[in-house]
């Protein structure tokens, strides 16, 4: 098993997806990264460990925001990590603060049969 860790936020579509993506597999645990509006507004289908961040900040003030309430949570040393939702901005946050946590990163996607598969 693994731990799922995915950016929640803009895109169209992209919360149907995502909630394809957490009941397409049996995760250990699920992070998703999203602002005030994705934790007030989003039904995930199974349970989720919700980090809220404040997506207005710039780029190097979101990236330690999110290893400061990621940090000590993954039990893991890699992490299935999915970027479809979200900004530019929060993906690269998210990217460098999963790597400055020191956890290894495998991209993962569904396919047309709604399974999971590496990227």
């Amino acid at each position: 098993m693994t731990e799922l860790v995915a950016c929640l936020s803009t895109g169209k579509g992209s919360w149907n997806y995502i909630n394809k993506l957490i009941k397409s597999y049996e995760w250990d645990n699920i992070f998703l990264i999203t602002n005030e509006f994705g934790y007030e507004n989003f039904n995930p289908e199974k349970k989720v460990e919700m980090i809220v961040v404040d997506t207005n900040k710039n780029l190097e003030e979101l990236r330690e925001e999110i290893i400061s309430k990621l940090k000590g949570r993954i039990k893991g040393t890699e992490i299935a990590l999915n970027l479809i939702s979200g900004s530019g901005k929060e993906h690269m946050a998210l990217l460098s603060s999963l790597l400055k946590i020191g956890v290894g990163v495998r991209f993962v996607d569904l396919d047309e049969e709604s399974r999971v598969k590496e990227v």
